[in-house]
C-alpha cells in the first residue's frame, strides 16, 4: 500500500505548509502531498509549492461572482486532486456545509488559539485583547460549524505583558509548525480515533 494523498489548502503566504513540506523532506511526516489549492493567485504558498515540486490548482475567488459556482469548482478540484486528507493551513474562506459534508472525517484544520476559546479570524488579537495569560493553537477535524471540530492536538505558549497580537501569532506559529505535521501523521497512521467530540491517539500497530 502506498503512502497516503495529502492535499493542502492555503489563501497566503503558506508557513505552516512549508512546515508539512519540510518534514515530508525529513521522513517524519509519512505522506504523498499531492496538491496545493488556493483561492489567491498572488500567494506565496504557491512559490513553496512551486519549489518542492508540489502541483498548484488555482481556483481565484474573484473569477466567481457567485458563491455556489467557486464551491463547485473546489470541490471539483479537491476531488480531482486524489487527495486521501486535505489540510486547511491559513485557508480563509469558510467551507459550505456541502463541501463540509463531501470531506466528511478527512479535512482537518490549523488554528492560532486554543478552541473553543476565541474561533474566527485574529485570534491572537483577540487573546491579547481578553487579557488571557496563556494562548495557544490547535488542530482540529472540520464540521459544518466553524473553528468547532473534534481537537486532535494542542499546544500553549505564554502570553506575555508587553504582546501585541503580531508578538504573540509569531509565538503561537512556532508550535503550530510543530503541532500540524504531527496530526497528519497520526492520521496517516491510522491512528486517530474520533467519539463524539473526543479524538484518541491510538499506539503505534505492532503489526
Amino acid at each position: 500500500m502506498g503512502m497516503m494523498r495529502c492535499a493542502v489548502l492555503a489563501s497566503g503566504r503558506g508557513s505552516d505548509f512549508q512546515a508539512v513540506i519540510d518534514a515530508v523532506a525529513r521522513g517524519t511526516c509519512p505522506i504523498e502531498l499531492v496538491r496545493l489549492i488556493t483561492d489567491n493567485p498572488a500567494a506565496p504558498a504557491i512559490a513553496r509549492a512551486e519549489r518542492a515540486g508540489v502541483p498548484v490548482t488555482v481556483l481565484d475567488r474573484a473569477a466567481f461572482p457567485e458563491w455556489d459556482a467557486y464551491e463547485v469548482a473546489l470541490r471539483g478540484a479537491m476531488e480531482a486532486s486524489g487527495a486521501d486528507l486535505f489540510v486547511l493551513a491559513g485557508y480563509m474562506r469558510l467551507l459550505s456545509s456541502e463541501t463540509v459534508r463531501a470531506f466528511e472525517g478527512r479535512m482537518i484544520n490549523i488554528h492560532p488559539a486554543l478552541l473553543p476559546a476565541f474561533p474566527g479570524l485574529r485570534a491572537p488579537d483577540q487573546a491579547v485583547a481578553h487579557g488571557v495569560r496563556v494562548a495557544g493553537c490547535t488542530v482540529h477535524f472540520v464540521t459544518e460549524e466553524m473553528d468547532a471540530g473534534p481537537i486532535i492536538f494542542q499546544a500553549c505558549v505564554p502570553v506575555h505583558d508587553d504582546d501585541d497580537g503580531e508578538a504573540l501569532a509569531a509565538r503561537i506559529l512556532v508550535e503550530e509548525h510543530r503541532i500540524l505535521p504531527e496530526a497528519i501523521r497520526l492520521f496517516a497512521e491510522g491512528r486517530l480515533e474520533r467519539e463524539g467530540r473526543r479524538v484518541r491517539h491510538l499506539p503505534p500497530s505492532t503489526g
